[in-house]
C-alpha cells in the first residue's frame, strides 16, 4: 500500500481539487492507496482567528463566513466540471459543520474565551471537509472510499494542541479494521484522539505527521508528500535565486533540514519514516512529472556531502553564567529538565569551555515563560549570586548548514565563517549536531537574508559569482554590457558568473532580484517605470550588498563619485571610469584608500588614465614587487594624445576636440579632459 499526503495550496481551488483526485485515481489503478489531506489554503488561518484573544467578534464572524464561502465556491466549481458530482450532498454537509461551528462561537463570545479542548474542534474543520469533498469527488467518478476517523484510531499523548501519535497502540486500532482492499481510504490531517477521545491537534502544519503516522500504521512501502514545490531544495527558492534541487537525502539530513527551518517538511515527520525505514517523497501537484525528492536510507552512490542552507527566525538567546554551573552537569540538568517539563523546545545550546557560562535559544513566543519560570526556580541560586539573572538577547536568527558527516570536511566551518566575515556580520554562538550533519550559527535577524545568499553560494557553487550594479549607460556602459556579453563563454571557462543586477542612467533605473538579460536589457530599461535618484539608488545597495557586489560608475557625475565611501563602506567594491573621485581634494583621496582597506575591498579606476591600456596596474605590480619610479615622462590621456596628434595635423584644437567626441574618446564633457 502507498500512502499520498496532499497540503493545502495543492487543494486551493476547484481545479487543483480535481487534479488531487486526478492524481489519485492514476496511483490507484496499480496499488491500494491511503490519502491524508490537509485543509484547502487560507482555511486553518481563518479559523485560527477565532481562538486569538485580540480578534474582535466582528471579525471572528466575517472569517468565519470567510472560510464557508471559500467551501461553497469551490464545491460550485467542481460540480461544473465534474459530472455526478453530490453537489447538494456536500453543500447541505458544509453548511452543517459551519452550523455547528457557529453555535460553538457564539458559546466563545458569551464567556470571552475559547477552552483549549474547544480550540482543535474549531481549527481542524478545513480537514474534515476536505475529506467530505474528496470522498464525494472519488465517489463521482465509481470509486469507493473508506474514511478513518483519526479522533478515533490515532491515540494521541499530550496537550490540545500539540500531541504526539501513540504509534503502537494506533497500529493495533486500525489493524482491527475491515477496510477493503478495493477501496481508497481518506483520512484528516492534522488531528487525532486522546486517552478520552477527545479532538487533539498534531502542531501546526501536522498533517505531513499525520501522514508519515498513518504510513506506520498501515505499513505503507511508501510516502508521497505532494505540496507545491519540486521537492527539497538546497536553501529557500524565494531567498536565495540559484538554489538546486536535492534527488535524494537521508533521513537524518531531512530531520537536520526540517528542525532547522526547511518549509517543505513538518520536523515530526521524519521520525516515523524513519523509524520504520518507510522511502518519502517530496512532490509537486503543479508539476506532476517532476522526479521529486527522495528521502530515505542514505545511498553509497550520494557523493555530495552538503544538503542545504536553511535559517530559523524569531529566536531568542539566554546566558547564564555562575560558579554552581560547574557542580558536574547537576544544574544544568535541572534547567533543561525544568524547561522539558514545561514543554519549551531548547532549539540550540552552547557551553563555554571555562563551563561556567551557557547559552541557549528557544523561539521568542517562549521568551517570557523561560524567563519566569527561570527566576521562580533558582530564585536561591540567584539571591546567593551563584547563578545571573537571564540574560536576553532578542531579534535573533539561526542559519544552518546541513550535509552528511561535514564535520569531517576541514575547510566547511572556514567558508561559513569567511562568508559571514566578509558581509561584517557577527556570529553570536556556533553549535554543532551530534550527529555531525549540521553547523548551526546565531546571528541578527535583520542580517539573516544576506547570510544565508552568501553562504549558500559560497558552499555550492565552484563559479564566482559578481553581482553588478551599473550606473550610466552612455557610449562606455553600454560598450562594457556588450563585452560582457561577448566574453560570455571566456567567463564560463573561468568559472564566473557576472549577474547584472541594476542598470541605472540619470533618470531612471531597472532592477532585479535574479539577474536582467544581457540580450534585451535595453528594452526592459525602456519599459522600466522606477525614477532614479540617490535615496533610492543608496537603499536599494544597502539592501542587496553582499561579499560579491560590484558598483560601476559609468558616469563623469562628481556627486556620484563623493559616494563611494558610502558605497564600500556599505560592502561592494567599486571600478569606476568617472575620473572625479582620483582628481577630487588629496584628502577625500587618502580616505578612499583607507576605506578600501579597513573594509577589504577593490578600488579599480584603471580607465581613468591611458586610454584604458594598463598603466595603473602595471605601475602598482612594479611597486608592489619593490620597484620605485625616478623619472616618468608621457601623455596619460588618451583623449590628449588624439586631439595633440590631430593639432600636428594642422587641425584647430575646437575642431579636434569635437572629433575626439564624436568618437567617443572623451568625457561626456570635454572640458574634463582638457583641464
Amino acid at each position: 500500500m502507498k500512502l499520498l499526503k496532499f497540503g493545502g495550496t495543492s487543494l486551493a481551488n476547484a481545479k487543483k481539487f480535481l487534479c488531487v483526485a486526478d492524481i489519485i485515481e492514476k496511483k490507484n489503478k496499480k496499488e491500494q492507496i491511503a490519502i491524508v489531506l490537509s485543509a484547502p489554503a487560507k482555511i486553518t488561518n481563518y479559523l485560527a482567528t477565532i481562538i486569538e484573544k485580540n480578534t474582535n467578534n466582528n471579525e471572528i464572524l466575517k472569517n468565519v463566513s470567510l472560510a464557508e464561502n471559500i467551501f461553497i465556491e469551490l464545491i460550485k466549481n467542481i460540480k461544473k466540471t465534474q459530472s455526478f458530482f453530490a453537489y447538494e450532498e456536500t453543500k447541505e454537509k458544509i453548511e452543517i459543520e459551519f452550523k455547528k461551528l457557529k453555535k460553538i462561537i457564539n458559546d466563545i463570545i458569551l464567556i470571552n474565551k475559547c477552552p483549549e479542548n474547544i480550540q482543535p474542534i474549531i481549527i481542524s474543520r478545513g480537514e474534515i471537509l476536505s475529506v467530505v469533498i474528496m470522498k464525494n469527488i472519488l465517489k463521482s467518478r465509481n470509486y469507493r472510499v473508506t474514511i478513518l476517523d483519526p479522533v478515533k484510531y490515532l491515540l494521541a499523548i499530550g496537550n490540545y494542541l500539540n500531541s504526539t501519535v501513540d504509534i503502537k497502540e494506533s497500529k493495533k486500532r486500525i489493524e482491527k479494521i475491515n477496510i477493503d482492499q478495493k477501496n481508497i481510504i481518506l483520512m484528516p490531517g492534522f488531528i487525532a484522539g486522546n486517552i478520552k477521545g477527545e479532538p487533539v491537534l498534531l502542531g501546526r502544519n501536522g498533517s505531513d505527521y499525520s501522514a508519515a503516522i498513518l504510513a506506520a500504521c498501515i505499513n505503507a512501502h511508501s510516502c508521497e508528500i505532494w505540496t507545491d514545490v519540486d521537492g527539497v531544495f538546497t536553501s529557500d527558492p524565494r531567498i536565495v535565486s540559484n538554489t538546486y534541487l536535492l534527488e535524494s537525502i537521508s533521513y537524518q539530513e531531512a530531520m537536520e533540514l526540517a528542525y532547522f527551518g526547511a518549509k517543505v517538511l513538518h520536523p515530526r515527520t521524519i521520525e516515523p519514516i524513519s523509524q520504520f525505514q518507510i522511502p518519502c517523497f517530496i512532490k509537486n501537484t503543479n508539476n506532476v512529472d517532476s522526479r521529486g525528492t527522495f528521502i530515505g536510507e542514505k545511498k553509497d552512490s550520494e557523493k555530495k556531502i552538503l544538503k542545504g542552507v536553511t535559517h530559523l527566525d524569531n529566536i531568542v538567546m539566554f546566558n547564564i553564567s555562575g560558579s554552581c554551573l560547574k557542580d558536574q552537569g547537576k544544574t544544568i540538568s535541572r534547567i533543561f529538565t525544568l524547561f522539558s517539563k514545561k514543554n519549551i523546545n531548547i532549539i540550540l545550546v552552547t557551553q563555554s569551555s571555562s563551563e561556567n557560562k551557557i547559552n541557549f535559544c528557544t523561539l521568542e513566543k517562549d521568551a517570557d515563560h523561560v524567563s519566569m519560570i527561570f527566576q521562580k526556580e533558582f530564585k536561591l541560586e540567584i539571591k546567593e549570586r551563584l547563578l545571573s539573572n537571564l540574560n536576553i538577547i532578542k531579534n535573533l536568527s539561526i542559519l544552518s548548514v546541513i550535509g552528511s558527516n561535514i564535520s569531517q570536511k576541514y575547510n566547511i566551518a572556514s567558508k561559513i565563517f569567511s562568508s559571514l566575515g566578509s558581509l561584517k556580520i557577527n556570529v553570536l554562538a556556533i553549535a554543532q549536531g551530534s550527529s555531525n550533519n549540521s553547523i548551526s550559527v546565531v546571528i541578527k535577524r535583520k542580517n539573516i537574508l544576506k547570510a544565508v545568499q552568501n553562504v549558500h553560494n559560497r558552499l555550492f557553487f565552484k563559479k564566482k559569482i559578481m553581482n553588478v550594479f551599473l550606473i550610466g549607460i552612455g557610449g562606455v556602459g553600454k560598450t562594457l554590457l556588450r563585452q560582457i556579453l561577448k566574453q560570455k563563454d571566456f567567463l564560463d571557462q573561468k568559472n564566473i558568473k557576472i549577474k547584472l543586477r541594476m542598470i541605472a542612467n540619470s533618470k531612471k533605473l531597472l532592477f532585479s532580484d535574479r539577474s536582467i538579460s544581457l540580450n534585451n536589457w535595453e528594452e526592459k530599461f525602456k519599459q522600466s517605470k522606477e525614477k532614479f535618484n540617490f535615496e533610492i539608488l543608496n537603499k536599494l545597495l544597502k539592501d542587496n550588498s553582499n561579499s560579491k557586489s560590484v558598483v560601476i560608475d559609468c558616469t563623469s557625475d562628481d556627486f556620484l563619485s563623493k559616494q563611494y565611501i558610502n558605497f564600500i563602506s556599505s560592502g561592494f567594491h567599486v571600478i569606476t571610469s568617472n575620473k572625479k573621485a582620483n582628481t577630487n581634494s588629496l584628502k577625500y583621496y587618502n580616505d578612499i584608500r583607507t576605506t578600501v582597506l579597513k573594509e577589504n575591498k577593490k578600488f579599480l579606476y584603471e580607465t581613468n588614465v591611458g586610454a584604458g591600456l594598463p598603466v595603473i596596474n602595471t605601475l602598482q605590480n612594479l611597486f608592489n614587487t619593490g620597484d620605485r619610479i625616478i623619472s616618468f615622462k608621457g601623455i596619460l590621456s588618451g583623449s590628449l594624445s588624439f586631439i595633440f596628434g590631430k593639432l600636428e595635423e594642422g587641425m584647430s584644437l575646437s575642431e579636434s576636440t569635437k572629433e575626439a567626441k564624436k568618437l567617443g574618446f572623451t568625457e561626456p564633457n570635454p572640458f574634463d579632459d582638457l583641464s
